[in-house]
């Protein structure tokens, strides 16, 4: 963002976070269920757009523990939508996800498509989605929604990257995995109907998201029309497609299990949505599986952070 010629102010409660990851801009420690908080620091920065990305994301722990997730997304978004409305900052960008269009395989999932979420955290995203459009319609709220894919890789430079506590996303446990900081890989599920029977997804790099949310802002900032935009390649891949690609590119063995099936993970989810590049001009060019695990593998070797 701060090359695009914007200052990003990062306001988090770092519950999951990391302060040391904040390094373009200022850092306010906050969480979005205070909203005296964030009225405090609408009024201190101002801002001319919102965009936000914080929420509780596990899927599993969200088909076990739904009311932390319903209070937890929806009203610490409620409260942010609200602050941001009162502070009149009218363009706002919504991280959604993928995971509202439910387990629909053999469906080219466009933006058009029913969303049916089978767990907790799809459903709370899509609610937010639905907030958003209703605010938009009671106080001019203008919005622009992306649905992510799986979000994978690092900063070329290697300055961040994923860390998670605990780590839940793939390409990390995967990573750990090949330098013996976890003892295996565990595959949850081996009988999908897919190729070699392990569930497929559509992964995109975390920079070529950052450039589709700075096409967002540039949207907004154009007064076009509040828009839903799937954010994802049309590439998927499957789990073991991943392990093999790390093998590759780490030059090593990833050692596996194979588990049961988790809760609420659908088989396959890819998107198939041109939307993205047809209207904001967005090329997703790092999102290679390759690309992905070289620079992911990068960072993991540059040691994290610590809390």
């Amino acid at each position: 963002m701060r090359a695009a010629g914007y200052t990003p102010i990062t306001y988090d409660n770092l519950s999951t976070g990391w302060q040391e990851a904040v390094k373009f801009g200022p850092f306010e420690q906050g969480d979005l269920l205070d909203r005296a908080r964030l009225d405090e620091v609408f009024a201190a920065y101002q801002p001319s757009a919102v965009m936000h990305f914080a929420a509780l994301s596990q899927v599993g722990e969200s088909m076990v523990k739904p009311g932390l997730y319903w209070h937890n997304n929806v009203t610490g978004s409620l409260n942010l939508i609200e602050a941001a409305v009162a502070a009149n900052c009218q363009n706002f960008v919504f991280s959604s996800t993928c995971a509202t269009y439910g387990d629909q395989d053999n469906v080219v999932l466009d933006e058009d498509c029913a969303q049916h979420p089978i767990n907790a955290y799809g459903a709370s995203k899509r609610a937010i989605e639905d907030i958003l459009r209703d605010f938009e319609a009671a106080h001019g709220l203008r919005h622009v929604i992306f649905r992510y894919f799986n979000v994978a890789g690092a900063d070329p430079e290697a300055e961040v990257g994923e860390f998670h506590q605990p780590e839940t996303h793939l390409i990390p446990l995967v990573l750990d995995a090949v330098a013996g900081k976890r003892d295996a890989l565990t595959i949850f599920g081996t009988d999908y109907d897919t190729p070699d029977g392990t569930c497929i997804r559509d992964y995109v790099h975390v920079m070529d998201l950052v450039e589709a949310h700075v096409l967002g802002l540039k949207w907004l900032s154009e007064d076009k029309q509040s828009r839903v935009f799937n954010l994802g390649t049309g590439t998927g891949f499957s789990v073991r497609e991943v392990v093999d690609q790390a093998g590759h590119v780490t030059n090593a063995p990833v050692p596996m299990i194979e588990g049961d099936r988790r809760p609420g993970d659908c088989t396959r989810l890819v998107s198939g949505s041109l939307r993205a590049s047809q209207e904001l001009g967005w090329r997703p060019d790092r999102s290679t599986m390759k690309q992905m695990v070289q620079d992911a593998w990068r960072w993991h070797q540059t040691g994290h952070y610590e809390k």
